[in-house]
């Protein structure tokens, strides 16, 4: 697998895992369902005690997904940090991140990070480490993995925040962890709030305040926050192109969320990721 084929799939398992795999916990308004069993609240979705998730522990995983011809900068690099102290440490260290990064793999990338931020208190290490921490929890369903990596996220961030109190990208990394679990989920979405008053075109706040408006079920918000995002100059627009699509469907806005589907799969040359898109299409047509 080559590095191209990597960040497609990345992509694919970001979208279809996240949105339907990983509900926020505590941002559906309590009530009772059919049933007569209440609604989750946000203490039912209380924080799980993080595991003692290791480098070692992610490394090993994403050495397998990413092939041998891949690994074999990294374990060289590996074998020179086991022998290394001081600053060679530290620069080993964001140089293995820098490896993981170029394959995707933000949860080996994240320790590293969080290793060198931990030696030399830099804001830009914390900042690497909480967003790769962050992108690790989108891309994992493992319940012993996620709360190790959002409180790690959460531990980045609020290290941002003691030395840049004003840190947008600290406000809106720490939100993101809030709410995936860090903290309660409305002390993350206040946060994110707050991003996006200052900056209303904040990418990664629209964003991520549009995917919790859909697990929430406010559709209508969730719309104008992808609309948003969709009207800036970036290039990475599947997510939010991807995600505006399944807002019109849940509101029947059948003819818009054919549009949107079908520009995905305009983004997104991957025959699986088509094929998916296309069961979609043909849902919304029946």
């Amino acid at each position: 697998m080559n590095k191209k084929q990597i960040a497609v799939s990345a992509a694919v398992v970001v979208i279809m895992g996240y949105l339907y795999f990983l509900p926020v916990k505590g941002l559906v308004k309590p009530k009772d369902d059919k049933k007569g069993k209440p609604a989750m609240t946000a203490e039912a979705g209380a924080k799980k005690p993080a595991a003692n998730v290791t480098v070692d522990m992610v490394s090993e995983p994403a050495k397998a997904a990413i092939g041998g011809a891949l690994s074999a900068k990294i374990n060289d690099l590996e074998g020179q940090l086991k022998k290394a102290s001081g600053t060679d440490a530290v620069a080993l260290q964001r140089e293995l991140a820098k490896q993981w990064d170029d394959v995707n793999q933000p949860a080996p990338a994240a320790f590293y990070y969080q290793a060198a931020a931990r030696e030399q208190n830099k804001v830009q290490d914390w900042v690497n480490a909480g967003n790769r921490f962050n992108d690790a929890y989108k891309l994992t369903q493992d319940t012993l993995l996620q709360p190790a990596f959002v409180s790690n996220a959460a531990e980045a961030f609020q290290n941002v925040l003691k030395q840049q109190p004003e840190s947008l990208e600290g406000k809106t990394g720490l939100g993101i962890a809030y709410v995936n679990g860090a903290a309660g989920p409305m002390q993350g979405i206040a946060l994110l709030l707050e991003v996006v008053k200052k900056d209303p075109n904040n990418w990664n706040a629209n964003l991520n305040l549009g995917m919790f408006a859909m697990k929430s079920g406010q559709y209508e918000k969730a719309v104008g926050r992808f609309k948003t995002l969709l009207t800036l100059d970036r290039k990475e627009k599947l997510e939010p192109t991807f995600y505006l699509a399944e807002s019109y469907k849940q509101l029947g806005m059948k003819k818009e969320a054919i549009e949107a589907y079908q520009k995905c799969k305009e983004m997104m040359p991957d025959p699986v990721f088509s094929q998916r898109i296309d069961g979609y299409i043909k849902e919304l047509n029946n």
